[in-house]
């Protein structure tokens, strides 16, 4: 039987007490939640932090509200908290499309969405949904807080812009007249994602005000095809440019071979479900 090596246990009542717990122990502490990534590595010896920081009775990290022309999402807000919000869900769809696809209602029950980002898995579903979304993330540290991008947060696979000490607190999403949609393929229900792409659009004017391309498991930098996102700024939602711009961010994502399947077949994928979440925002545009 795997067993993790020997730790400290600690039970944070407050972000001040977090904090607090995190600078007594430094560098070597970690944040548990819903722990459904940290604990299966610290099982296999992959992770061995000598003290676990435990916040899952710090209320004001938790809950999904609208605010200051934001939507306010808690980093301890469960998947499940996300997806049974009908508003984030009118609001956005993109979040409900993305959470019916992430694991299992297990899963989805304890994981947080704050430890899905934290985690920065290259094939985690969340990344790449807010980078499409242009979140901003509200960090909390002993010297007060800082608001991070989140296209500003990923600095590379498993790895963030989150110091020793600091604890990531809430995911502010601008509230602003979009369509969004989100597609995966994975090779069973609830598994790791083959590849997924996010798509966020505004169209004033019959033309493309802003969108937002997000991709998961293909080897996008900050988890965004910035390149196709260019391509259809200012011009009109048609068919054919929604076709080029999944064909411009295939061409620039960089997929790795595994065993869910060879380069080529996920750059095709690429291609296809971008094209597909886009042709899927815009047909929800009011």
């Amino acid at each position: 039987m795997q067993v993790p090596a020997s730790f400290q246990y600690r039970k944070a009542t407050s972000v001040e007490h977090a904090l607090a717990l995190l600078h007594e122990y430094g560098p070597e502490a970690a944040v548990v939640a819903g722990g459904h990534s940290l604990l299966p590595m610290m099982k296999l010896r992959l992770a061995h932090p000598e003290a676990l920081i435990d916040i899952n009775d710090v209320g004001e990290l938790a809950g999904i509200r609208a605010e200051d022309g934001d939507l306010v999402i808690g980093a301890l807000a469960r998947h499940a908290d996300l997806l049974r919000h009908a508003e984030a869900g009118r609001l956005f769809p993109i979040l409900h499309d993305a959470e019916r696809v992430i694991a299992d209602p297990i899963v989805r029950n304890r994981g947080t969405v704050g430890g899905s980002l934290c985690q920065a898995d290259p094939s985690e579903d969340l990344s790449a949904v807010f980078a499409a979304l242009r979140a901003t993330l509200v960090v909390h540290g002993m010297d007060g807080t800082r608001t991070v991008a989140v296209r500003d947060f990923f600095v590379g696979p498993y790895q963030t812009v989150l110091a020793d000490g600091e604890l990531l607190g809430e995911i502010r999403v601008p509230l602003r007249p979009s369509a969004s949609a989100y597609l995966k393929v994975d090779r069973r229900a609830g598994d790791w994602a083959v590849a997924a792409a996010g798509a966020v659009v505004s169209v004033e004017g019959g033309a493309v005000a802003e969108v937002g391309l997000g991709l998961t498991a293909l080897g996008a930098p900050r988890f965004v095809a910035e390149e196709a996102e260019d391509f259809l700024r200012g011009g009109p939602p048609a068919e054919e440019r929604l076709v080029e711009a999944g064909r411009i961010a295939a061409a620039h994502c960089r997929p790795a071979a595994d065993q869910r399947g060879p380069v080529d077949y996920k750059r095709h994928l690429a291609g296809e479900l971008v094209t597909r979440a886009l042709r899927h925002a815009v047909g929800r545009v009011a």
